[in-house]
């Protein structure tokens, strides 16, 4: 039998079977193919050589055999020196491998040959953008469009080199001309990106809008579009986005974050934290988390738990100033001042322009007793920044603190230009204009309560200066708790509630606040205006005259130890509970009456076993019934509160109770005594290392020495 003979298969033939199985993703057969014909003594040469050689660092990308792509496209090169295919495909290798200088001198290299090459030039681009070389990633895509115009992907990585330039316009321009070729859902995304750093955001919102027509799971674009949607002030909407985005992509951090801060602004801070946890659940190092999850349990007073956060933010990222700021924040908040010192520092370290570090770390000094440097500090602030009103009045209060009454009081008067402050919406509520130190004579007046009650007490001895100065009419706009008391004050011709003042104003010249006349009355520490001259009414003295007969006929002490715990330091002037001040009850031959009224007026109904005490402050209407038991007090010891104000202007001795930390401007420095009450009051200052324990204790040694003979009055 004659044998039939069989004939090997052309190079075309097992170069299209191999490219088949390679394109179907059956790599090692394909290589299986592709290796025979590269051994030395096979017949390809040339051209065919190269394209084998090439068609084998597929296949071997393919298996995940890196080293042996990168030979055999090497030798495709080496065999033919313009193989476009192995050069682009080198490149990317390169690329994708880190080796960007590499790939850069691969691509250079090609270009050097084929010039007309528009892919080589964009693909450099995308290299010399990993190198950060910006600018020369620009001029590489603009080389390919001048190539070919029509170049989709060159005019979508020219945007994105633009846009890290900050050359917005630009990069709008880029991302529209690559829609206008092909539309593309990642082009309208970071289209949407350009547009909401423009403040263009409803077309922002319509392009990331458009991204999601084209593709619907686009986690990337829902999650943006929440952040337009947020600062649209449309939060349901944006919490619904960030939702849907994580639906899709639950491991994805940004969103978390995202979902966080639309909790925060929707005051729903568990929330908040919740999503910040679980946007750390899934990227540890993610330091805009940590600083985030800091404020929020910064606002919800979990101090320690902030201070851990704000670290760690920093342990990762050193440079968030607003995590250096926020942390001194805290540590201030802690009582740890000398830590906050150096974290305010570190802030200005970085941002020596930030305003808001300069004011705090000028609070800080402040309270540490650096007050030139606090000064400096605010001062320093407001250069920076000329309308800030926080650092004006943190400015105007020290100055007053310090008895630098001129300026302190212009400072002072920066508070109608807060708009957080009641001062601001007092301005826009009343009609007629505000007193600014023009001439009253002939004219009417509205003073207007705006502070507190004991502010009213303290400034009310400017309403005899006031009618001094002409005016015809002046009505007192107040709380009723002051009506009665302000009645008979000399200079005061009605007094009002809030509401029917506000009903009359428009017949009133001017209006103004008590504590704006010492600014335009031009008081100075020299030439303080006496206390306000209070005059009880003698049926309630006589009527509070009876009820201090129950006790003995020895010198009598008034006592209040708590404040208004709405005030801004009630947890640092207010006494823990009226226990704090038992050790007064060893004095001998005194009685004590509490005047407490609101927070702690229970303790005064039902004192403590041992420390007798009669308690009228649940009986007292008004401070005209307050004035009218203080006057027939031998002395009142009190902390900061209205009480003192009263006691001062009636004359009877007052001994206030002051905290060590964050004292009201009004107390001045360093002094046992108060220009605004000469005669009358005298200061005990908690030290630095003083609890209320043992500032009680000074009292009680005070009292013994004040009233060691029944005949002996305390001196103010």
């Amino acid at each position: 039998m004659t044998s039939v003979p069989t004939h090997a298969p052309s190079i075309s033939d097992w170069h299209q079977s191999a490219a088949s199985l390679c394109l179907a993703g059956q790599y090692a057969q394909a290589l299986s193919i592709v290796r025979p014909m590269l051994e030395p003594h096979a017949v390809l040469t040339g051209s065919a050589l190269a394209e084998a050689l090439n068609l084998a660092a597929v296949c071997s990308l393919g298996l995940g055999q890196l080293e042996d792509a990168q030979a055999y496209w090497r030798q495709a090169i080496e065999i033919r020196p313009d193989f476009v295919d192995a050069y682009n495909n080198l490149g990317m290798l390169l690329k994708g491998l880190g080796c960007l200088p590499e790939a850069e001198s691969l691509y250079r290299q090609l270009l050097s040959i084929r010039p007309d090459l528009a892919e080589a030039s964009n693909n450099l681009g995308t290299v010399l953008y990993d190198l950060g070389r910006l600018h020369d990633a620009e001029a590489a895509y603009r080389y390919a469009l001048a190539l070919r115009a029509n170049y989709t992907q060159a005019h979508y990585n020219l945007g994105i080199v633009l846009y890290d330039l900050r050359r917005l316009d630009e990069a709008e321009s880029a991302y529209r001309q690559a829609l206008l070729l092909s539309p593309d859902s990642g082009a309208y995304n970071n289209l949407g990106n350009v547009l909401k750093e423009l403040g263009r955001l409803p077309e922002a919102e319509a392009a990331y809008r458009q991204a999601l027509v084209l593709k619907p799971q686009y986690a990337e674009a829902l999650n943006n579009l929440a952040n337009v949607l947020k600062e649209l002030g449309r939060l349901p909407e944006a919490e619904l986005a960030c939702r849907m985005a994580l639906s899709i992509r639950p491991d994805y951090a940004e969103a978390h974050l995202n979902l966080g801060a639309l909790m925060g602004a929707l005051d729903r801070l568990p929330e908040a934290e919740a999503s910040y946890r679980q946007a750390l659940a899934f990227r540890s190092d993610y330091a805009e988390a940590h600083y985030n999850l800091g404020i929020v349990l910064h606002t919800l007073c979990r101090l320690p738990e902030a201070e851990i956060a704000y670290r760690q933010a920093l342990l990762i990222s050193p440079e968030i100033v607003e995590a250096h700021n926020n942390l001194g924040n805290v540590l201030w908040a802690l009582r740890r001042s000398r830590e906050a010192v150096v974290s305010y520092r570190q802030a200005l370290a970085l941002r020596p322009e930030l305003a808001e570090g300069h004011h705090n770390l000028g609070n800080v000094l402040k309270e540490l007793g650096y007050l030139s440097d606090a000064e400096a500090a605010f001062r320093r602030a407001l250069a920076i920044r000329a309308g800030y009103h926080d650092a004006k009045v943190s400015l105007a209060t020290l100055l007053l603190s310090m008895g630098e009454f001129e300026e302190g009081w212009q400072f002072y008067d920066s508070r109608y230009d807060q708009p957080q402050f009641i001062h601001h919406q007092t301005q826009s509520l009343l009609p007629c204009p505000r007193w600014r130190g023009e001439a009253l004579a002939g004219k009417s007046l509205l003073v207007w309560q705006e502070d507190g009650l004991g502010d009213m007490i303290q400034f009310g001895r400017y309403f005899p200066l006031l009618k001094a100065q002409g005016a015809v009419h002046i009505a007192f706009a107040c709380a009723p708790a002051l009506h009665r008391l302000f009645a008979a004050v000399e200079g005061v011709d009605a007094v009002l509630d809030h509401e029917t003042a506000l009903v009359r104003a428009p017949r009133y010249d001017y209006w103004t606040s008590p504590m704006s006349a010492p600014l335009h009355l031009r008081t100075t520490m020299d030439a303080v205006p006496g206390a306000i001259r209070l005059t009880p009414d003698s049926l309630l003295v006589d009527y509070w005259r009876m009820r201090l007969a129950a006790l003995p006929s020895s010198p009598k002490i008034g006592l209040v130890w708590k404040g208004n715990p709405k005030h801004h330091n009630d947890a640092n002037r207010s006494l823990p509970s009226l226990a704090t001040l038992a050790p007064l009850w060893s004095v001998p031959g005194v009685s004590f009456v509490s005047l407490q009224k609101g927070q702690g007026e229970e303790e005064g109904q039902s004192p403590p076993a041992g420390q007798p005490l009669l308690h009228l402050g649940t009986d007292l209407n008004d401070f005209a019934d307050t004035a009218a038991v203080i006057g027939e007090l031998d002395l009142v010891i009190c902390v900061d509160t209205s009480a003192a104000h009263i006691a001062g202007s009636l004359g009877t001795p007052c001994w206030v109770l002051l905290p060590r930390e964050d004292i009201d401007w009004r107390w001045m420095r360093e002094r046992e005594d108060s220009p605004w009450y000469p005669h009358t009051l005298r200061l005990f200052r908690q030290t630095a290392d003083e609890n209320w324990s043992t500032a009680v204790e000074r009292v009680r040694r005070a009292c013994i020495a004040a009233f060691s003979s029944r005949s002996h009055s305390p001196a103010g």
